[in-house]
């Protein structure tokens, strides 16, 4: 299995609601996209206020395997979430590894 984390960081223009339906669009995707096993995502409700950095909406999907990991990324579901955040994103980091 390969598990793929992802974190966000948006613009200061960003609010609650756009984040809340960014998430709704996220979780969606375990239902539209093949190999994946389990997917989770939520908007960071840390406590350690100094780390957060701006990183704000956090993603966890799980893969069958590394093939359906690279599946994911041109999947026609997962192209349309990316359209949706032209503009908005300020940074992104991923990290994928096998387990």
């Amino acid at each position: 299995m390969f598990e793929h984390l992802v974190v966000f960081k948006f613009n200061d223009n960003i609010t609650l609601a756009k984040q809340q339906e960014w998430v709704a669009q996220l979780l969606a995707l375990q239902e539209q996209i093949p190999g994946i096993v389990a997917l989770t995502a939520g908007i960071n409700a840390t406590e350690e206020t100094d780390r957060i950095q701006g990183y704000t909406i956090g993603l966890r999907v799980t893969f069958e395997d590394q093939d359906a990991l690279r599946a994911y990324g041109p999947h026609p579901a997962h192209q349309a979430f990316v359209a949706s955040l032209d503009g908005w994103v300020e940074d992104v980091i991923v990290v994928d590894y096998a387990i």
